[in-house]
């Protein structure tokens, strides 16, 4: 704590000081004017600013702000330079329009497909959420203007979302829900950090001590302000004990009066109060002392949205290379309305009011293209006639090349409210089929914040997923359907063939009241690719119009210690004719058997841009976490002793390239032995097999002895086999009584291993 805000703690009153915990308004910190303490400003969202105008008519009007592509089309980039350009150019407009804090990124893990809110979210994957949230973090800070990463935690459902519990165990709260949160504080120190409205394991996140102050604050070391999602505080004063500090919005100084009263009853100390109001106060000043101009040029910004949003389109199909049309050799259709009226965003809190919009259509046209539009359905998505319909086929059979754009409306999927199906509107896929019946080179647009399903992919020559991207998505479309630019996304997430595939699909959204994860890790390709589970695309796919060769994939060293980690590198060349980039993606499966975990798990991605014929090497360096689960047992991240495979591919399911690795553990206690441990439990851990072989091989022999099979086989209604297996899983006190085996005796046999592992 500074020098100046030990100052003004000593000068502020309490009611002052409580008055500093909630908002002004809803969207303004309060200000203490007799102490030089201004109100600051924040503002929505992850892809471009809703900022309210100056004395709007409520907090919805808002300025008008360049529209970039939301979370899940950005994160289908695997690029971290994009993301933190975006976020220099947020940071540049917040500084402009006087705006202390963005709030975003959203980087909660896509549990389920259905959440109302996925479009905001970045990925399926922990890793791919937290390299990308921490890229967009530097970004905006670099322009000293705060973040406000979001929402902490386990907030995965939109139903019931202020009150539900979500029922998580540690393991997957460590290994899938949290570590992207853990990545941004650790890499980017973020500003803030908002809390989740829900309720992890019976308590609200905006109250919830373990999270906010025993991990977040105490373990990884944050140091900045926790402010709490918009209208998500219940017991204010448990809240500031848990280290929330801010309350937003507005509270109509109810909970302000909370902290007075528990101050002077004794049920808040003044301490704990000042330390809410120290991180408080840290944001305000940090921005208004340091304050920057923040010029940019909002035609600029809208060609930039453009371009981001070429990087995050992913090509799912192109039959015989369909795509890119030969825009002077074909007759080109465009049909359906998402073609002059483009879903751009998500709806909800992220909303943005366009600076200007640049459909398909006007895209086509700018570029001087001969396409020829049809609107094939009503403006509404949902709704059609037949002649609409008929004038949409009509033109298909005379057109060489048929571009539909179809997806989501904004009704379908929106904050506060859960997808109930995969389905896109019926009239848009009856529409896609009619089309192909009727032209072979169909090819399907996608705007969607989640995966859809596609009834229709057999029919069809190519589709290419747009996802929510900004509002010159436009331009980017008619860049990559006409050749201009390469297709290069690949998905941050897995698309299902069927609702009932999905890891949660039996407990998702939970009776009302809680949410069972009994799927546990399994979560996204964990499950799939865990189960062998055909699927629609799988994690990490994408095409491109040109070809990449991976070879000469090296590893620093084949056995090293996990605290030492190892360096691993892979040569990509470009075998095609246009230049392209390509997704390099490595993945760590576990092949010791210690513990249950998913068949390959991503540990590292970078994306490399190569002309036709070019060669790089692309080097990645794992360390201790990248080969580690969350150990219940030593409360604390262990990588097992033993082999594991090193993947690298252009997807989860388009592995190139694999290399053996022996890791040797620094942990040589998986647990704590006890009389119920069996000699098995043991045997499976490398460091712990040490110990106990000589003893297991004893026990085996004086069992069976140098009896033969035939022998064997006179004694016993087993094999040898299953004798040893029967052997293994007895635990240690099932000795006592044998040889005069007391249970004391076993005591002093099991303290004998810990302490032999403890040194």
């Amino acid at each position: 704590m500074d020098t100046k805000i030990k100052e003004l703690l000593s000068q502020l009153t309490l009611e002052e000081k409580a008055g500093l915990c909630s908002g002004k308004d809803f969207w303004r910190t309060k200000p203490v004017e007799r102490l030089g303490i201004p109100s600051v400003m924040v503002s929505d969202g992850p892809s471009g600013l809703r900022t309210q105008v100056e004395n709007g008519v409520n907090e919805n009007d808002s300025r008008a702000a360049v529209s970039f592509p939301s979370g899940c089309a950005t994160a289908s980039s695997f690029d971290r330079n994009l993301l933190r350009n975006l976020g220099e150019i947020l940071g540049e407009e917040a500084n402009n329009y006087n705006v202390s804090t963005v709030l975003g990124p959203a980087i909660n893990i896509k549990r389920s497909p259905l959440c109302g809110r996925n479009f905001e979210y970045l990925s399926e994957d922990p890793y791919v959420a937290g390299e990308l949230g921490a890229a967009y973090v530097k970004g905006v800070q670099s322009k000293n203007v705060g973040t406000s990463v979001k929402h902490f935690a386990a907030n995965n459902q939109e139903t019931n979302r202020f009150s539900v519990s979500e029922e998580v165990d540690e393991r997957t709260l460590r290994e899938i829900y949290l570590p992207a949160f853990e990545n941004c504080v650790k890499n980017s120190a973020p500003t803030t950090i908002m809390c989740s409205y829900n309720a992890i394991n019976g308590e609200l996140s905006s109250q919830n001590k373990w999270l906010l102050k025993d991990v977040l604050r105490d373990e990884w070391g944050f140091k900045g302000m926790v402010v709490s999602d918009w209208g998500a505080v219940y017991d204010r004063v448990k809240g500031i004990k848990a280290d929330l500090s801010l309350e937003m919005p507005y509270s109509g100084g109810h909970t302000d009066n909370d902290i007075v009263q528990a101050v002077k009853a004794g049920t808040l100390t003044m301490e704990e109060l000042d330390e809410a109001v120290s991180h408080v106060l840290e944001m305000v000043l940090n921005y208004t002392e340091h304050k920057q101009s923040g010029v940019f040029d909002m035609d600029k910004d809208h060609a930039e949205s453009a371009r981001i949003a070429e990087e995050s389109c992913v090509l799912l199909k192109n039959d015989n290379a369909v795509l890119p049309i030969k825009a002077s050799a074909e007759k080109v259709l465009f049909t359906g309305c998402f073609a002059e009226n483009p879903r751009y965003g998500g709806g909800g809190s992220s909303k943005i009011k366009c600076y200007k919009m640049t459909s398909a259509v006007d895209a086509a046209r700018e570029a001087g293209l001969g396409v020829k539009y049809v609107k094939g359905y009503n403006e509404d998505f949902v709704t059609t006639t037949a002649a609409l319909t008929d004038e949409a086929v009509a033109a298909a059979r005379e057109a060489d090349t048929v571009v539909v754009f179809a997806g989501l409306p904004e009704s379908y999927e929106t904050e506060g409210a859960d997808r109930t199906t995969l389905d896109m509107p019926q009239v848009q896929n009856e529409l896609i089929e009619k089309l192909a019946a009727v032209n072979k080179n169909v090819v399907v647009v996608l705007h969607n914040g989640a995966p859809v399903a596609m009834p229709w992919v057999d029919k069809v020559a190519a589709i290419l997923e747009c996802y929510l991207g900004g509002e010159n998505i436009g331009t980017a479309q008619v860049n990559l359907l006409f050749g201009k630019a390469n297709p290069s996304g690949k998905l941050a997430e897995t698309f299902p063939l069927r609702l009932e595939d999905t890891p949660c699909y039996l407990t998702y959204p939970g009776n009302g009241r809680t949410c069972v994860y009994s799927e546990g890790i399994f979560v996204g390709y964990r499950w799939y690719d865990s189960r062998k589970m055909p699927v629609l695309f799988p994690f990490g796919y994408g095409l491109s119009y040109t070809t990449f060769e991976y070879s000469n994939l090296k590893v620093s060293k084949s056995a090293f210690k996990d605290s030492d980690g190892v360096e691993v590198s892979i040569t990509i060349k470009n075998t095609g004719s246009v230049e392209g980039k390509e997704v390099v993606q490595l993945y760590v499966s576990d092949k010791t058997g210690v513990e249950v975990r998913p068949e390959k798990e991503l540990k590292g991605f970078d994306k490399v841009n190569l002309k036709p014929g070019e060669s790089k090497e692309v080097t990645f360096k794992l360390d201790r976490r990248s080969f580690a689960f969350w150990n219940i047992d030593i409360d604390d991240w262990y990588a097992p002793s033993g082999k594991y495979i090193i993947s690298i591919g252009a997807s989860s399911r388009d592995i190139r390239a694999t290399a053996e690795v022996d890791v040797t553990s620094t942990s040589k206690k998986a647990f704590t032995i006890t009389p119920q441990t069996t000699m098995g439990d043991m045997l499976r851990n490398r460091e712990m097999a040490a110990i106990i072989k000589p003893e297991f091989d004893q026990a085996c022999y004086a069992a069976i002895g140098d009896l033969s099979d035939e022998e064997f086989a006179k004694l016993f209604p087993f094999t040898k086999d299953a004798m040893i297996e029967m052997t293994k899983s007895n635990p240690f006190r099932l000795n006592r009584g044998k040889n005069g085996i007391t249970m004391e005796d076993i005591l002093k046999q099991v303290e004998r291993y810990n302490k032999e592992l403890d040194k």
